[in-house]
């Protein structure tokens, strides 16, 4: 089992919450296909619109990995990004990120924080992960330890 970070705005994230998917780093495979059946994901929004500069800097979505298949879906003409089926966690809170950053430790330079999420798509600890479940959901998920 291992645990990811996946980054998004916020309304795109809640998208695919609604839809029990996950796309990653602009609809491409590959980052997928990293990830395993029973993986889990949480979600990073940096921001709280793709379209604009309000920022979120709130983890806002959890959820484990349910399909064993990567697959193309077309959103639009000429947009065929690729996704994953995900089991989210309806329950979770959206958690600031600011206040756990001296525990995280994936992220190396706290001063430069941000720079963690840059390829949109990273595999943290297991440890991470349990620190930011907490806050999402109270607790870490059985299925998760």
């Amino acid at each position: 089992m291992k645990y990811w970070i996946g980054v998004a705005s916020n309304n795109h994230v809640q998208r695919g919450v609604a839809g029990g998917f996950c796309q990653l780093c602009h609809g491409k495979a590959q980052p997928l296909k990293r990830m395993q059946q029973g993986d889990w994901i949480i979600y990073y929004s940096p921001k709280e619109h793709f379209e604009d500069k309000q920022p979120c800097q709130q983890f806002t979505a959890i959820g484990e990995v349910i399909g064993d298949k990567v697959y193309a879906f077309e959103m639009f003409p000429n947009f065929v990004p690729f996704r994953r089926d995900i089991q989210f966690v309806k329950t979770a809170k959206a958690v600031a990120i600011c206040p756990l950053l001296a525990e995280l430790n994936f992220i190396k330079d706290k001063s430069k924080w941000g720079a963690a999420f840059r390829y949109g798509h990273l595999e943290i600890s297991q440890a991470d992960f349990a620190i930011i479940a907490e806050q999402m959901l109270g607790h870490v998920p059985r299925s998760a330890t």
